[in-house]
């Protein structure tokens, strides 16, 4: 069967867009080259038909600069194209790549919620709500406790601060006379 319809040949891939661009930069590159050579041509052509008389002969010269001048924008023209060729494919570029990181977002995104749901179903409102229920009582309980412990002994609530710095006045005069007889 093979020699009849012989085998089916393996297709190249295609470019991708980066080689099409590459390739499509060095033709650019080297039409600029040309465009370059040909300004240099017309340099020269200019400084002729200024040392030249009007005549025949500078005629000769300004009908050479003219076919150079044609060729300069033909490969001007070229140039051109080749430029909007590139800033096409970068476009292009450009909106792959920005559909690629779409992609890895939505990945993201996606495995994210899952371990969101995963995380949730561990998780209830009704824990949280007596979790909260139990730190108020604690805290309530902590309160009392602290109150407790902060109690003054044997002192009456109705002292006056000028009888209680006479009173202290009365002792430290009291340990003063001690310390001296001692």
């Amino acid at each position: 069967m093979k020699r009849v319809f012989g085998i089916k040949k393996e297709k190249e891939p295609p470019p991708s867009v980066q080689d099409a661009s590459d390739r499509i930069n060095k033709r650019g590159e080297t039409v600029d080259e040309k465009i370059k050579r040909l300004d240099a041509e017309l340099s020269k052509y200019k400084e002729q038909i200024k040392r030249t008389r009007p005549g025949p002969a500078q005629e000769a010269v300004k009908a050479r600069a003219m076919r150079v001048l044609k060729q300069k924008r033909m490969y001007e023209g070229q140039r051109d194209m080749l430029y909007n060729q590139t800033f096409n494919l970068d476009q292009v570029s450009f909106a792959a790549e920005g559909i690629k990181d779409a992609q890895q977002t939505m990945t993201a995104m996606k495995a994210a919620n899952k371990e969101l749901k995963g995380m949730m179903k561990t998780v209830k409102i009704e824990d949280i709500d007596s979790m909260q229920d139990e730190m108020m009582d604690l805290m309530d309980v902590s309160s009392e406790i602290q109150e407790s412990l902060g109690r003054s002994y044997n002192v009456p609530d109705d002292i006056d601060e000028d009888d209680l710095m006479g009173g202290m006045l009365k002792l430290f005069s009291y340990v003063m006379e001690l310390w001296n007889g001692c």
